[in-house]
C-alpha cells in the first residue's frame, strides 16, 4: 500500500480535529447520553413527598410521586391495556414483647387507559372516570393525596410508638394472566416506591 500524499495527510487531520470539536459541543453521541437515554427508557417512580399528622381527625397521610413511565409500559397502554395503579398504607403499633400490631389498612386503585377513538386518556377511580388530554395530566392525578384519612384519632394520653408503611406501585397483578406470563423477567414493569413513616407523637 502507498503511503498517504502530503495531501490526504492534510485533509483526514483536517477532518479529525473537526470530529473532535463536535464532540466537545456537544453535537456527536456519547455513551453517556445513550446510556441516559436507556435510563430513560426504563422510566421509574420517585416518593417526592410524604409525611403523617396526627390530629382530631385522625391520622391523616399526605404523599406526592413522580412517575415517568418506561417506553415498554407506555406502549401497552397505547396498545389498549388498561394498567392499575395503587396507593396503599399500614398504620402499625410498635410492640417490643410481640409482632408490631396492625391497626389499620388502606388502599387506593386507579385505572388508567388510552382511549383511540376519542384520543384521550381515561383514570378511573371507584366509581368516577376523568378524562385527561395527556398521559402527563393522566398520571398526575394518580401521583398526589392530601389529608387522606388511614385511621381514626389514636388515644390522646398514649406513649406508645406507631408507624405507617406507604407504598405506590402498578399493580400487574390486575394485568391479564397471560401478559403476568409474559412479563417475566421484565424489570420496566417493576414500577414501585415505599416508605416507612413515624407518626408523630401525641400533642406535636
Amino acid at each position: 500500500m502507498q503511503p498517504a500524499s502530503p495531501g490526504r495527510r492534510r485533509a483526514l487531520g483536517t477532518l479529525l480535529a473537526a470530529t473532535a470539536a463536535l464532540g466537545a459541543s456537544g453535537l456527536v453521541p456519547r455513551p453517556a447520553r445513550a446510556q441516559a437515554a436507556a435510563g430513560n427508557e426504563r422510566g421509574g417512580v420517585e416518593l417526592t413527598a410524604a409525611s403523617v399528622t396526627r390530629s382530631e381527625d385522625g391520622v391523616l397521610l399526605s404523599f406526592a410521586v413522580r412517575i415517568e413511565l418506561p417506553r415498554l409500559v407506555e406502549d401497552a397502554l397505547l396498545k389498549g391495556v388498561p394498567l392499575f395503579f395503587e396507593a396503599d398504607a399500614r398504620l402499625w403499633r410498635y410492640r417490643w414483647y410481640w409482632r408490631d400490631e396492625a391497626l389499620a389498612h388502606v388502599s387506593r386503585t386507579w385505572r388508567l387507559s388510552w382511549q383511540p377513538l376519542t384520543r384521550d386518556w381515561r383514570v378511573g377511580f371507584g366509581g368516577l372516570q376523568q378524562r385527561y388530554g395527556t398521559l402527563a395530566e393522566a398520571l398526575a392525578a394518580m401521583s398526589r393525596g392530601t389529608r387522606w384519612k388511614l385511621a381514626e384519632p389514636l388515644p390522646a394520653r398514649d406513649d406508645g410508638e406507631y408507624y405507617v408503611e406507604f407504598a405506590w406501585r402498578l399493580d400487574t397483578a390486575q394485568l391479564s394472566r397471560p401478559l403476568q406470563v409474559g412479563l417475566s423477567g421484565q424489570s420496566e414493569w417493576d414500577l414501585a416506591v415505599q416508605r416507612r413513616l413515624a407518626v408523630p407523637d401525641a400533642g406535636r
